[in-house]
């Protein structure tokens, strides 16, 4: 008898065994955050195999998972890791390690990808992209364009002049020669004759496209050619005013911002915004760098805490902003704080008419104590004060941030099959979107970092 008990329980064992499905690592007493929908799934699990996420279930399931690395979060919320939809990594040769550095204090504060603005150190960009994904460095994912495309005389080092049509193929097949992720448009010198050849040819390759517009140019001939988003709302603006066209033919270039803001017509603005909606239009607002711009010479930024984890060599960049300022004096400080109010006050509307926001924080050199990290967080900050819900706000950043390269089925919601980019966090952000910076804990690519591994990648990064 003894021995046929023996032998059943053998048998319970290895069918048990077998039924069990393996994972690297399990996380479990979780809170699912569901971004899209809004909603917290308590009590749960999350099965990681690789870098990407096995499966999701009831905690009270775990008995069907084996893994060497089980941990237990006592109903902390996990939500997909931040995407910041508009960074810079840029300065050339001499600033190399420094923006190095700053993937590291990204990933710190819990953003697992970005989208780079394009600049001159793209080797060196993809570089780290690779090593990242190899994990043999601590970073985000990065999406970059490779360099910018603008006009004779660019604005910016490295960036690629075009002029004409045949410029703008010559250009198109330079960023797809180094697998440029999409294709960013600058308007330091360009045409809109050049604009819009950029866009026409670049839709025809299946490139995304967004960036600066000339002022010249018309945003709804752009959509129409195939133009996929815009950085700032600089240019949505444009379509606000009944004095466009007329303030256009003057050639005001940035000088016509105020005169537009000053004859907002709200008519007009939702129905460019339903148009641009109905285009699947994306717009980056960057509301956070231009607070901090408007502020240069009223706040003190000289014991920010977060300026012993930014390179000398980067903060040096800021003085170009800063004498800037200097020199705008009060009129400078009281536009900038008049663009701060107009800008915010398009967010809720566009969001509500369809058009999807991305957020994007416009930190890294030249962009003066805008910094990597910390800047994804006050961009959500200031886009729930202008109007949209924390949901809405996290859904600028994880949801819509995917969908711009269209890799849903890979990001965007904590799944089965989708890359195990993970924010673990002391409270719920739903409720509170200043939550997402009450980090516990990260997962990315798969690879488990608690708090204190966090700490230490700030550590290895803060000036000595």
């Amino acid at each position: 008898m003894y021995r046929y008990l023996y032998s059943a329980l053998i048998l319970i064992f290895i069918t048990s065994c077998a039924t069990q499905k393996e994972a690297d690592l399990i996380l479990t007493n979780i809170s699912i955050v569901d971004v899209e929908n809004g909603k917290v799934i308590p009590d749960q699990l999350i099965a990681i195999s690789g870098d990407k996420i096995l499966e999701t279930d009831d905690a009270s399931k775990l008995g069907n998972y084996s893994s060497d690395q089980i941990i237990s979060l006592d109903g902390k919320f996990v939500m997909p890791g931040l995407w910041d939809n508009h960074i810079h990594f840029r300065g050339g040769a001499e600033l190399v390690e420094a923006n190095k550095n700053l993937l590291p204090l990204l990933l710190a504060f819990g953003v697992t990808t970005v989208r780079d603005g394009g600049g001159d150190i793209t080797p060196y960009v993809q570089l780290w992209n690779e090593l990242i994904h190899d994990k043999e460095l601590s970073g985000p994912s990065i999406f970059t364009p490779g360099p910018k495309l603008d006009g004779s005389r660019p604005a910016w080092e490295g960036s690629i002049e075009v002029t004409n049509n045949s410029e703008a193929i010559s250009a198109l097949d330079s960023l797809e020669s180094i697998n440029a992720d999409f294709v960013k448009i600058y308007d330091g010198n360009l045409t809109k004759e050049a604009f819009y050849q950029i866009i026409e040819k670049a839709e025809s390759r299946g490139l995304k496209t967004t960036g600066h517009m000339p002022l010249s140019a018309d945003l709804m001939k752009a959509v129409e050619l195939g133009l996929d988003g815009t950085e700032h709302l600089y240019y949505p603006l444009k379509e606000t005013s009944p004095l466009a066209d007329s303030l256009t033919e003057t050639g005001m270039g940035y000088g016509m911002i105020t005169p537009l803001m000053n004859s907002y017509n709200e008519e007009l603005a939702n129905k460019a915004y339903r148009e641009l909606a109905k285009n699947e239009f994306y717009v980056t607002p960057t509301l956070h760098v231009g607070k901090t711009l408007a502020e240069l010479l009223v706040v003190d930024h000289s014991n920010d805490t977060l300026l012993n984890y930014i390179s000398p060599k980067i903060t040096d960049t800021y003085q170009r902003r800063l004498n800037s300022a200097k020199r705008g004096g009060e009129n400078y400080t009281n536009t900038r704080a008049q663009w701060v109010t107009s800008f915010s006050n398009m967010v809720k509307p566009m969001y509500d008419s369809g058009i999807k926001i991305l957020a994007g924080s416009d930190s890294g050199p030249f962009n003066s104590f805008t910094y990597p990290g910390i800047s994804i967080h006050k961009e959500l900050e200031l886009l729930v004060n202008a109007g949209l819900t924390p949901q809405e706000a996290l859904m600028t950043s994880v949801v819509y941030g995917p969908e711009f390269f269209d890799l849903e089925d890979d990001y965007g919601s904590i799944q089965s099959g989708k890359i195990a980019d993970l924010l673990i966090l002391d409270d719920n952000p739903l409720e509170n979107i200043s939550n997402t910076q009450k980090i516990n804990s990260l997962i990315s690519k798969g690879s488990w970092y608690s708090k204190t591994d966090l700490d230490d990648l700030l550590k290895s990064i803060k000036n000595e």
